[in-house]
């Protein structure tokens, strides 16, 4: 018996808000897009009607993305954004320094969808990397594993709250 388990996304209020519009929207097209589908399809052989095939495809992108806007908004946690620093919690920017490193990296602690409209690269809480910087405070240095089996140390520089 296998048993599967739903991955929770944490979100903003406003992220949520946005991904729920843009799924509404996605919806109130689908009959447009069907009119477009028969419009095309009376033109006559199917073989050879480029705007069918073209009317099709968006069909299909259009459906893949509602569903995926579905699964993500059904499962979705949604959290006000930090307001305290130096904890790594979901929603706060965290700056960090690899083992052997002097240079640091900043990423998002949060969902892609998070992130989706600024230049801040997005890690998952659940990615190895997130999972093991979870409730890391400033200064704590972690072990996370690496797809070759390897171990890599990080340290967590800071933990600033999220602003979009």
């Amino acid at each position: 018996m296998t048993e599967t388990q739903t991955q929770v996304t944490w979100l903003t209020q406003d992220a949520h808000d946005r991904l729920k519009a843009e799924l509404d929207d996605l919806v109130g097209q689908r009959p447009v897009i069907a009119q477009k589908i028969n419009a095309a399809r009376e033109e006559g052989d199917l073989k050879e009607n480029g705007g069918y095939h073209a009317a099709r495809e968006e069909q299909g992108v259009m459906e893949a993305r509602i569903r995926h806007l579905q699964e993500l908004l059904h499962t979705a946690k949604v959290g006000e954004t930090p307001t305290e620093s130096g904890t790594a919690v979901p929603g706060t920017v965290l700056t960090v320094r690899f083992e052997g490193d002097d240079d640091t990296e900043t990423f998002l602690l949060g969902s892609r969808e998070e992130g989706a409209h600024g230049d801040l690269e997005v890690y998952s809480p659940n990615s190895p990397l997130g999972s093991a910087l979870l409730g890391a405070k400033a200064g704590d240095t972690v072990s996370y594993d690496l797809p070759d089996g390897g171990s890599m140390e990080v340290t967590l520089v800071s933990a600033e709250p999220y602003s979009s």
